[in-house]
């Protein structure tokens, strides 16, 4: 009998040999995996369907709506287990597009305890993507459909989706004028793309990715550096970062500033929560500094300020985003195309869980009109 792991190959292989050809035969249910697979706001039913699929070939006596070992009885299983140990390394390992953290750790799926039925209430938008899912689940348990043809079904659709993601990058970063005997986009210019770009959708993870760049492309100016970024969804408490940015002196691994991002106003309670953190890292780091795309309140930003001599050292200031990508641009004027191209390479190895396929086509978009000489 082959492993999970062989099993994923095998379908992969059908898959890429099937092309364009779909693996069924029936319309409707075709339609419906297409759908679940190319929701690009939900992306936790592909990663559901799949890794009940997956059990369901593993293990042939499952019933595939039954992913919850709470569930009981022989027929029951883990999809979280084949989710995280089989599906991550295969997605990530073929650059599928998928969420890079499990399907059942989403709001809609970490408290179910109970058989998987199209009767069940999934509660997550859209709504389709649920019921599809469901009723692909429940055609599967029927024997309407094979649990390999929806597994490869699936793989099929991602692998699509995967290369015309890259057909469109490829031609979007093919159609961006780096003209060297041109006069580089101004700083100002720089600050109105991104400005463009943080207003996009689902812009959260940039904040992060501006102050990575920027430390990125004057780190030996300054003699500090950025530490490798975590992962979007990575709580602090859990990774032991002191937040969303850590900048450490060349050569030496102490922190000597953190970043924290906040796409909504900074309160007193954030700086209550940052003044817990510094005091539990050690050793003692020189700035703990917010940066926000929203209003700095006075009263909040005054308190702030008052934490110095409390902290034994340590400065916490609360900074606009724009404000302080407009200041590191003026600053290093000499380096903002050095900023701007360590920012595009940021975003463009971002996993799609923190930057989504849109977002990165909407900067190179953006980049491509700003420098276009018509």
């Amino acid at each position: 009998m082959p492993t999970p792991n062989e099993i994923l190959a095998e379908a992969l292989t059908k898959a890429e040999q099937l092309g364009s050809t779909p693996a069924l035969a029936d319309e409707k249910i075709h339609s419906s995996i297409e759908y679940v697979c190319r929701c690009l706001s939900n992306r936790a039913g592909v990663r559901l369907l799949m890794s009940c699929m997956l059990a369901k070939l593993d293990r042939p006596g499952i019933d595939p709506r039954k992913p919850y070992t709470e569930i009981g009885g022989p027929d029951s299983f883990s999809g979280r287990t084949y989710d995280e140990q089989y599906l991550t390394s295969f997605t990530t390992a073929n650059r599928l597009p998928c969420n890079s953290t499990t399907a059942f750790l989403t709001p809609a799926l970490r408290n179910q305890d109970a058989m998987l039925t199209t009767a069940t209430v999934l509660v997550g938008r859209p709504a389709q993507v649920y019921s599809d899912t469901l009723q692909i689940l429940d055609d599967v348990a029927n024997g309407r459909v094979s649990a390999h043809d929806v597994l490869v079904e699936a793989i099929r659709h991602l692998v699509l989706l995967r290369n015309e993601n890259n057909a469109r990058m490829e031609s979007l970063k093919a159609r961006l004028n780096h003209d060297t005997d041109g006069l580089p986009l101004a700083s100002e210019q720089i600050v109105t793309l991104l400005r463009q770009h943080l207003a996009c959708k689902h812009s959260s993870r940039l904040p992060v990715l501006i102050v990575a760049a920027a430390y990125q492309a004057v780190s030996t100016n300054l003699g500090e550096q950025a530490r490798p970024l975590r992962g979007h969804l990575a709580a602090d408490r859990q990774t032991g970062a002191g937040g969303d940015v850590e900048i450490c002196l060349i050569n030496d691994d102490r922190v000597c500033t953190v970043y924290e991002m906040k796409a909504k106003r900074v309160t007193i309670d954030d700086i209550d929560v940052a003044l817990q953190k510094i005091m539990a890292l050690s050793p003692r780091i020189d700035n703990y500094v917010f940066i926000t795309t929203d209003v700095i309140e006075d009263g909040v930003a005054e308190y702030a300020a008052g934490m110095y001599e409390q902290t034994f050292g340590t400065e916490i200031v609360i900074l606009d985003c724009i404000g302080f990508l407009r200041h590191f641009l003026h600053l290093f004027h000499r380096h903002r195309t050095r900023f701007l191209d360590a920012y595009e390479k940021l975003l463009l190895n971002e996993p799609a869980s923190a930057v989504n396929q849109p977002l990165k086509e909407a900067f190179l978009s953006l980049r491509q009109a700003a420098e276009s000489d018509e």
